[in-house]
């Protein structure tokens, strides 16, 4: 799927799970928390496609997420793609084919997807508000450049960048006390494994499975059959998908809102 549909597809999830937790569970989150959930899975629906690189020097193609903070993110991205690349090659089995770059492989896996979430886990909780600073300030930036695209690439990666760190700053100072903050390291694990699943939908698939080799192949691609897969940027997924993404989000954020701002009105009157 487009940079776009990820980036709504983790939003739609976080929210769908946060209204579910709380009618099911009795799980509240305060409305910054919420947002902040909501925002950082938005961003980590992106995160896996830092393995599509572009011109650094240029500062042009790339995934969404690559674009993001311009150069710098373009430089991550080449980085982080030629990482994939090498993991490929180190574990690839007699029948994996031979691959010119490492998109949709390391940063397409269950093991990434784990090893990021508890990642940003420990980092918070090592380091407290002043790594969730920074986190916050990626993921904030890859969540605007995915769900305000268009927005976005008229406004240029400084203004992203500007933006970004405002409101990672305005949360840091919101946040209460130094703890753990272990809802940020789900919501990115989340965010990833979403995008995984968005990708498995495609004709193109992603190795879900590896590292378990099957017939000699470590890194074999799952997708739904070519007869029903999507096409990546097509009229099903843009209309349709991002259509229904969208109204799974809004009515489990006015599911979440409602029933609060009833019994404040209650409450007042």
């Amino acid at each position: 799927m487009m940079g776009p549909s990820h980036a709504l597809s983790g939003a739609a999830v976080w929210l769908a799970g946060s209204w579910a937790l709380d009618h099911f569970a009795g799980y509240e989150q305060s409305p910054l928390a919420l947002a902040v959930g909501t925002a950082v899975c938005a961003g980590g629906a992106l995160l896996p496609d830092l393995d599509l690189s572009g011109k650094v020097t240029r500062n042009q193609g790339g995934a969404t997420v690559a674009r993001t903070f311009g150069v710098f993110s373009l430089f991550v991205a080449e980085v982080t793609e030629k990482v994939s690349l090498g993991v490929y090659y180190a574990t690839k089995l007699s029948r994996d084919p031979r691959r010119t770059n490492g998109h949709r492989t390391l940063t397409h896996t269950i093991p990434f997807t784990v090893l990021i979430g508890w990642g940003t886990t420990a980092l918070c909780a090592a380091y407290g508000k002043w790594a969730v600073i920074g986190i916050l300030f990626f993921m904030f930036g890859l969540a605007l450049r995915g769900l305000f695209d268009e927005w976005a690439e008229r406004a240029g990666w400084l203004v992203v960048t500007l933006a970004s760190l405002a409101a990672a700053w305005f949360t840091f100072a919101t946040l209460p006390g130094d703890r753990g903050y272990p809802m940020i390291g789900l919501a990115v694990g989340v965010g990833c494994f979403v995008h995984i699943l968005g990708d498995m939908i495609t004709r193109a698939g992603v190795p879900i499975l590896w590292p378990i080799p099957i017939k000699r192949r470590m890194w074999r691609m799952i997708s739904l059959p070519d007869s029903i897969a999507l096409r990546a940027g097509g009229r099903t997924e843009v209309v349709f998908v991002r259509t229904a993404l969208t109204v799974v989000a809004v009515l489990s954020a006015v599911g979440l809102v409602a029933p609060h701002l009833l019994s404040r009105f209650n409450v007042e009157g």
